[in-house]
């Protein structure tokens, strides 16, 4: 090996890694077998995290750019990165069954000795809900959120929740697509209704949505409306644009054409990520439950209390999981003029 080559454990700082597990129940001479596997399992996860959080900034960056093509590399990379970071949260959930490993009695050994540490300080998972789009006031337990944190990660998270996330880049470049705003492509477009004063594929596509609500469903309309119609009023709890929901909507529709598979995958990955983290805050709530029972955490927080309203209300891509009350069959749905189809299908010059 050459003399000056890069070794396997000075590249990956092995003696550092190696020698950061020091269990509280060794410095407090009554040595817990499990807390070692403790140990491991949540530096696994800040690593983790720090690789999400490295994923997530390199997206935003992509996405923030004027103009991206969404047949470009770029939009490939975007797509192939949220989807690394899927497979990363697949493994943050299944690293949960190696936790289960250890019962409760094992985790009672050393739990006291750890007061008042807390997962909840972990600011890495702070940060990277709010780059993803969850801003403070959507969170649970708004007063208990930060209270654990020091003030450096509290300032870091405080900057994070001031710039753009990626829920708002996401809206700005969906506001961005230039199909319903460029008349040449509906010319030829036969529309079967002339109700409506918005896009003449829209009001056709609205009148279709209708005819297929049975009669329970028929609020869904005023809920379609609220979505999707530029004069409907704020609403605090949604985070795309009506033009911007348009977009995905139609994206998710006709998905099939070779220039909307991208964008489809884009948004198809950024479900899952909501899912994983999903399943992630669930299954952290109920081994917390079958540790602890009812008992509060090591932090102060009400423990699976504290979980479950996290789990129900953390949902950043809410507004894209929303868009599949809106789907009809593939039968029903408008048929798209020609000139339409040809700038789906990459052919812009015919």
């Amino acid at each position: 090996m050459h003399q000056n080559g890069v070794h396997y454990s000075d590249y990956l700082r092995l003696d550092k890694i190696l020698d950061a597990q020091l269990p509280e129940s060794e410095k407090n001479q009554q040595p817990a077998h499990d807390e070692m596997l403790f140990i491991v399992i949540h530096q696994a996860y800040e690593l983790w995290f720090k690789q999400l959080l490295y994923e997530a900034d390199s997206v935003a960056a992509i996405m923030q750019k004027p103009a991206l093509n969404d047949n470009s590399p770029e939009l490939q990379t975007v797509v192939h990165r949220l989807n690394r970071m899927v497979t990363i949260l697949k493994v943050l959930v299944h690293q949960i069954d190696i936790m289960e490993t250890m019962t409760p009695m094992d985790f009672l050994d050393f739990r006291d000795m750890l007061r008042p540490a807390s997962g909840f300080q972990s600011w890495q998972f702070k940060l990277l809900e709010a780059r993803l789009g969850l801003k403070y006031q959507q969170r649970h337990a708004q007063e208990y959120y930060i209270s654990q944190l020091r003030q450096q990660h509290i300032d870091i998270i405080k900057k994070a929740e001031q710039e753009r996330s990626f829920l708002e880049l996401l809206n700005s470049w969906l506001e961005r697509m230039p199909f319903f705003e460029e008349t040449a492509n509906w010319q030829d477009y036969k529309a079967i209704t002339s109700e409506g004063d918005g896009h003449v594929f829209w009001n056709d596509y609205r009148a279709i949505y209708s005819g297929s609500l049975a009669e329970a469903e028929q609020n869904n309309l005023q809920y379609f409306d609220a979505m999707f119609s530029d004069t409907a009023g704020q609403n605090a709890e949604r985070h795309l644009s009506p033009r911007a929901s348009r977009a995905a909507l139609f994206i998710m529709l006709y998905r099939g054409y070779p220039i909307l598979q991208l964008p489809f995958q884009l948004l198809n990955s950024l479900l899952e990520i909501d899912e994983q983290l999903s399943t992630w805050r669930y299954r952290h709530m109920n081994m917390v439950h079958r540790m602890i029972g009812t008992r509060i955490g090591t932090g102060g927080s009400t423990g699976r209390d504290y979980l479950k309203g996290a789990l129900d209300k953390h949902y950043i891509f809410a507004d894209i999981a929303r868009l599949t009350s809106f789907l009809i069959e593939r039968r029903k749905l408008p048929t798209l003029p020609a000139a339409m189809e040809r700038r789906l299908g990459f052919d812009f010059k015919q």
